[in-house]
């Protein structure tokens, strides 16, 4: 057989030759721009040429702080084309937490999004690194770059004038790192993880099966999901992978500019956290109006309440498919198969060929029954983190596992369920009480929207369960509500001893809730 290596330029050197015309699209503010592949192949490819004239090299590591873009996608390719990583960084992170990113990246060349100047200024401070900045082209964006006496500011068109040379793609290892992003910290310190144009390039042929995302030429996918969030599920490889027109929504995720540009461009697949989708239906039943052309959509990021997938469901007739994932499995882990009618949101799904799963017990041995048991999940595939960047050490066991941290149980079908965080669980009088349950029930009470059940210190037990709830505007959800929801059906010492409503629920940039700010403010 040929040598043929595994490396994501191919992705758009196929959508480039044999899907010319599919549009990129990106929209902001009202304003749409829109390039075909083979054109945007043209622009990302001078871009290489640009950023090797700046001095960047094979391995070097490109930090591109900005939106879901037809720019930011150019980054990418001209970056992975010639053997650099892209870095993503994420524009609602502080200027300090990513100028440690930037410190341990020894980043030189930032690219960014219009409109951030004043964050780009705090950071060029912070970073001494830095050498060059480039502000991306973007329509509808605010105009305004940032200042520096010490770094060159270039703007993308002026730098592809002037060093937008073309460059071949490629002749580089499979195994060549291709990106990095870093964990989102709602548990801990981030922790970098490095994609390799392998695990990339395996992770969109996994997507691409007819059983998880199985996308095709005649679909028009919207990655909802930002790009510096785990590569965005991999729909920017997996669209050009197969031809299909791509809408992005540059920093607009609101329920009026999601609605409009799956009209406007006839959206047929849609990905993102809940909290996108909650809001699209909360413009719909406010303002009125249908979505026809939207067929499927894609949940991740956090469990997603059985009232909230219900009503999405509902309200735009669409499929939902429940996931699971982490930045650590670039992202993807289980998916429910789009044909397959799954009505409880507990469960994530199914593993595909490329990812495997394992329950073991608090030692970290096996379970000897891997069916119907609560146990500590561990994952391996060729998409999965070996270890963190800049560690020494392996973030696997001597076989090869990788701790997720969660809780999990596994139906005879082998759908998974995520039943909690190990980190969540509550020590209550030397006994554990898991939030994962508690969330489950409460979040399908009709009128919930959110839930989240925290540990708080407690003389006499240790700790006690405090629930947090987010309740749908017109609705109520009372404390006997709630308590009667959980009778019967958890112990009665796992009743929480307070319950707290909050008017919205403290979410971290991923859009999972942000437990920790929680612990500091209810806790």
């Amino acid at each position: 057989m040929q040598p043929y290596a595994l490396t994501l330029d191919k992705f758009l050197d196929h959508a480039a030759k044999w899907h010319p015309s599919a549009e990129v699209v990106t929209g902001r503010d009202g304003t749409v721009a829109r390039i075909g592949y083979a054109d945007l192949r043209v622009n990302s490819c001078r871009l290489s040429g640009a950023l090797l004239a700046l001095g960047l090299r094979p391995g070097d590591r490109l930090a591109t702080l900005a939106w879901n873009s037809q720019a930011h996608m150019e980054c990418w390719f001209a970056a992975i084309g010639v053997g650099i990583v892209y870095h993503t960084l994420n524009p609602r992170l502080s200027s300090a937490h990513l100028a440690a990113m930037i410190h341990r990246a020894e980043n030189r060349v930032l690219a960014v999004s219009q409109g951030l100047a004043p964050l780009v200024e705090d950071l060029l401070d912070r970073c001494p690194t830095i050498e060059h900045v480039i502000i991306l082209d973007e329509p509808g964006a605010p105009d305004v770059a940032p200042t520096s006496e010490r770094v060159r500011i270039w703007r993308q068109d002026a730098l592809l004038s002037m060093h937008g040379e073309t460059v071949p793609w490629g002749g580089f290892d499979e195994n060549t790192e291709a990106g990095l992003c870093f964990t989102s910290g709602t548990t801990g310190a981030p922790k970098g993880v490095v994609y390799t144009h392998r695990s990339n390039y395996l992770l969109t042929l996994n997507i691409l099966q007819a059983g998880i995302f199985g996308i095709t030429a005649q679909d028009v996918v919207l990655p909802a999901v930002p790009m510096f969030h785990a590569n965005g599920w991999g729909l920017p490889f997996a669209a050009p992978a197969v031809g299909a027109k791509l809408v992005l929504p540059s920093r607009n995720a609101d329920g009026a500019s999601i609605a409009r540009l799956i009209a406007d461009e006839q959206v047929t697949v849609a990905a993102g956290v809940p909290t996108v989708w909650l809001a699209l239906v909360d413009h719909l039943e406010k303002v009125g109006g249908e979505l026809p052309s939207l067929k499927r959509v894609l949940f991740g990021g956090s469990p997603v309440p059985q009232a909230l997938m219900d009503r999405i469901e509902d309200r735009l007739g669409v499929t939902v498919q429940t996931s699971w994932g982490m930045t650590e499995l670039s992202p993807l882990g289980t998916v429910t198969p789009s044909n397959v009618p799954v009505r409880t949101a507990s469960k994530s799904g199914r593993p595909s060929i490329a990812v495997d799963l394992l329950l073991c017990d608090d030692t970290g041995a096996a379970l000897p029954q891997q069916r119907g048991v609560e146990g500590y999940l561990k994952v391996r595939g060729p998409s999965a983190v070996e270890r963190y960047f800049g560690e020494p050490e392996m973030a696997t066991d001597a076989n090869g596992w990788f701790d997720t941290g969660d809780l999990a149980m596994i139906d005879a079908d082998g759908n998974l369920s995520i039943t909690g965080r190990a980190k969540d669980l509550i020590k209550s009088g030397g006994e554990w009480i898991n939030p994962g349950e508690i969330e489950a029930i409460v979040g399908a009470l009709p009128g919930v929207v959110l839930v989240a059940v925290i540990g708080r210190a407690d003389p006499k037990w240790g700790e006690r369960p405090v629930l947090i709830v987010e309740t749908r505007k017109g609705h109520s959800v009372t404390d006997e509500d709630i308590k009667a929801a959980l009778s019967g059906r958890v112990a009665s010492w796992w009743l929480p001893d307070a319950i707290v409503r909050v008017s919205q629920m403290p979410l971290a940039f991923t859009g999972k809730i942000d437990k920790m700010r929680l612990r500091a403010e209810h806790g």
